[in-house]
C-alpha cells in the first residue's frame, strides 16, 4: 500500500466497508456480552487480511469473495441481537431446510425489509466493488508484500508439513485408511517444536469475512455425511426381537410435538383449561419434568428417536438408526407421517431417520401459501395405517403444533383467548408489542394440540386391543415472561427446555403390561430427558434388544438417573444450574462441558 499518498474518500470508505464486515465476531460487546478470547481472535483477523491483502495485491481481485461476508452482516446483527450466535453451518442448515412458506411466517410483515435490506447490502457491496475498479490507492505494491508473501509461504509449508506428519502418525496403524499425505507424513521427521505451526480452526471460523467459508464447509460436509448415511447404517441391527406374547395385536403412536412448552398446558397446573379433553382421559399421565438438550428442531429431534447422546447433539448425523428400524426388527410396519415441511432436495438430521419407516407421508407440501395444512391433515393417514392389516404397527406423526405463526396452526374456532394474531398479516415475533395476542395465540394453539391428540386417542381406543400413544415435544418457547424482551426459541431459557410429555395406554394395555404401568405412574415426576425416549418406547412395546439399557426406560423398575445437559453456553447440567431473570437463562453453577460439533 502507497503510504506516502494521501487516501481519497473513496478509498477510506472501502476500508470502512471491509472493518463493518470483519467487527461481526465483537458484536457481543455492543450488547453487554464477553468475548474471553477477544485479543487472539482480532490478531486472527489481522494475519487473515494480511494474507489475502498480500495474495491478491488488489482489492478488486478478491472484492468478489467478500460477497457472502456482506451479504451475511444483515443476519449476523439479528443472530447477535436476538439470540447472542453467529452465523453457523447450523444457522446455514435452517436456510436451506426453511421453505418460503416457513420463512415468510418467520419474518412476518417484516419481509420486504429483508428484501430491501438484501438489495441495500448488494448495492453496497456493488459500490465499493466500482470504487475498488476506478482506484488503486489501496494497491499493495511496495516491497514489503514480497516479504510477508514469503513469510506466509514458509508458515503455510510448515503447516502443511506439520499436517502430513499427524496425518502419518495417526494412520499409521491404519493402512487401509493411508493415502499419499499420510504415506509421506509417515517418513517425515518430527519438527523442533519452536517451528510447530498450527491454525486454530475454531477461532478462524468465529473470524470475519473469510472465517464464513468454515462455516460454509462444515454445512457441505453435514450434507456430504447425511446423504452417505443411509450407506453407511444399512448393515446396523439392533437385534431387537418382540418379548413377551408377541403374537398379539398391538399398535404403538409416537407423537413429536412442535414448540410446545410445559407450563402452558392445563393438565400441568396452567390457569388457562388449554387441555380439557385430555384431562378428562383416565388412562393418561403427564411426565412433569422432561427436558430436551437443545432448542432447534434440526438437533433435538435426533436425539428424541435415536440413541444420539445430548452432548452429541450439535454434530451431524449419528452411527446408528432410529427406534423405527427397532421396530422393524421387531416385526413391525412403519408409519412416518408428517405435517412439517418436506426435506425436498436435501437431506436432514430428522428425513433420515424418518426414511427407515416402511411407509412415510410428508403432508406439507411447504408452498407460498399464507398458511400451511393444520394438524388434523395427520388423521386421515392415520385412519388408514390403523386400518392396514399388519397387526403389528408403529406410527410416528410429527406435527406442526406450536410453530411459529400461531394462529396458523389453528382454525377460527380455537380461536379462544383474544385479542390474538388470527387476522393480522404478516405478525414479527420479536415485536414485543405484540407480546398479549402472540401469548393468546400460542395458548390457542395448544388448545387446538389438545384437540388433535384427543382425536388420535380416539381412533386408538377404538381398536380395541394392546396400544399406547407417546407425546413429547421437540423444544418450547419463550413468549416475553415477565420482563424479558426476547420471544421464540434458540435462546438459553429455562422454557425451551421443559418441554410437556405423555403417555396414553388402553385398557387392554394395563392388563397385559400392568407393573409397566405401575412404573410409569411412579415415575411421571422423575427428572427425565429426551434421551429416555428411545428405551422408553422400545420398552413401552415389550421389545428386547441385547444393548437395551433398562435403567433409562421410564417404563422399567431399573430406571436410574442421568445427568441432563442443555445447550447453554456449553454443556450445562440443568440440574446444577440457576435461572436467572424473567427470561429464566440456564446458568451453570460450575464450568459448563466444552462443546465439539
Amino acid at each position: 500500500m502507497r503510504q506516502s499518498v494521501p487516501l481519497s474518500r473513496a478509498e477510506l470508505f472501502v476500508l470502512f466497508s471491509y472493518l463493518l464486515v470483519s467487527s461481526t465476531p465483537f458484536l457481543p460487546l455492543l450488547f453487554g456480552r464477553e468475548i474471553s478470547d477477544w485479543v487472539p481472535l482480532l490478531g486472527t483477523e489481522v494475519i487473515a487480511w494480511m494474507a489475502l491483502w498480500a495474495v491478491f495485491k488488489r482489492p478488486l481481485y478478491f472484492h468478489l469473495l467478500l460477497l457472502p461476508a456482506f451479504l451475511a452482516l444483515p443476519a449476523e446483527l439479528y443472530l447477535q441481537a436476538y439470540y447472542g450466535q453467529s452465523l453457523s453451518a447450523h444457522h446455514l442448515a435452517i436456510l436451506a431446510e426453511t421453505s418460503p412458506g416457513e420463512a415468510r411466517e418467520f419474518l412476518g410483515h417484516l419481509g420486504w425489509l429483508f428484501v430491501l435490506v438484501l438489495i441495500g447490502t448488494s448495492a453496497w457491496w456493488c459500490a465499493c466493488w466500482q470504487l475498488c475498479r476506478r482506484y488503486n490507492g489501496l494497491d499493495w505494491t511496495d516491497s514489503s508484500r514480497t516479504v510477508l508473501l514469503a513469510v506466509f509461504g514458509l508458515a503455510a509449508g510448515l503447516m502443511l508439513y506439520q499436517s502430513a506428519y499427524d496425518l502419518g502418525k495417526k494412520d499409521a496403524l491404519r493402512t487401509a485408511d493411508r493415502n499419499w499425505l499420510s504415506a509421506l507424513g509417515a517418513e517425515l521427521p518430527a519438527l523442533p517444536r519452536w517451528l510447530a505451526i498450527s491454525l486454530d480452526a475454531e477461532r478462524f471460523g468465529r473470524s470475519r469475512p473469510l472465517g464464513l467459508a468454515i462455516a460454509a464447509h462444515e454445512f457441505r460436509s453435514e450434507r456430504n455425511h447425511l446423504a452417505a448415511l443411509a450407506d453407511t447404517n444399512r448393515a446396523f441391527r439392533f437385534g431387537a426381537v418382540q418379548g413377551g406374547e408377541g403374537d398379539a395385536r398391538r399398535t404403538i403412536v409416537l407423537v413429536i410435538g412442535e414448540s410446545s412448552r410445559y407450563d402452558r398446558w392445563g393438565l400441568n397446573g396452567y390457569v388457562r383449561d388449554t387441555t380439557p379433553l385430555l384431562r378428562s382421559e383416565p388412562n393418561l399421565v403427564s411426565l412433569s419434568d422432561v427436558v430436551t438438550s437443545v432448542s432447534a428442531t434440526r438437533l433435538s429431534v435426533p436425539v428424541l428417536v435415536s440413541r444420539k447422546p445430548a452432548l452429541d447433539s450439535l454434530k451431524a448425523g449419528f452411527s446408528e438408526k432410529s427406534f423405527v428400524s427397532a421396530f422393524r426388527e421387531a416385526g413391525y410396519k412403519t408409519w412416518w407421517v408428517s405435517n412439517q415441511m418436506s426435506f425436498g432436495k436435501f437431506d436432514t438430521p430428522v428425513s433420515v431417520f424418518a426414511k427407515e419407516a416402511d411407509v412415510v407421508q410428508f403432508q406439507n407440501l411447504g408452498s407460498y401459501k399464507q398458511r400451511s395444512s393444520y394438524d388434523e391433515v395427520l388423521l386421515k393417514p392415520l385412519v388408514a395405517a390403523l386400518q392396514d392389516p399388519a397387526p403389528k404397527k408403529l406410527i410416528v406423526l410429527h406435527t406442526l403444533g406450536s410453530h411459529w405463526n400461531y394462529s396458523h396452526r389453528h382454525p377460527r374456532e380455537f380461536d379462544k383467548w383474544q385479542p390474538s394474531l388470527f387476522d393480522l398479516d404478516n405478525p414479527v415475533h420479536t415485536d414485543p408489542a405484540m407480546k398479549a395476542r402472540l401469548n393468546n395465540s400460542y395458548d390457542n394453539s395448544i388448545l387446538y394440540t389438545d384437540w388433535f391428540l384427543s382425536r388420535v386417542l380416539g381412533e386408538l381406543k377404538a381398536l380395541g386391543q394392546v396400544a399406547g400413544m407417546m407425546y413429547v415435544a421437540d423444544h418450547g418457547q419463550t413468549l416475553y415472561d415477565g420482563t424479558c424482551r426476547l420471544a421464540f426459541h434458540g435462546h438459553n431459557n429455562q422454557h425451551e427446555f421443559h418441554v410437556p410429555a405423555l403417555v396414553w395406554y388402553s385398557d387392554a394395555y394395563r392388563e397385559r403390561h400392568a407393573e409397566k404401568v405401575k412404573v410409569l405412574v411412579r415415575n411421571r415426576h422423575a427428572k427425565l430427558s429426551t434421551e429416555n425416549v428411545f428405551h422408553s418406547l422400545l420398552d413401552m412395546a415389550d421389545i428386547r434388544y441385547e444393548t437395551e439399557r433398562l435403567e433409562w426406560s421410564f417404563f422399567s423398575s431399573r430406571f436410574k438417573r442421568h445427568k441432563r445437559y442443555v445447550d447453554s453456553y456449553g454443556w450445562t447440567d440443568y440440574d446444577n444450574a440457576s435461572f436467572r431473570g424473567d427470561c429464566r437463562e440456564v446458568i451453570a453453577k460450575d464450568k459448563p462441558l466444552p462443546q465439539v460439533k
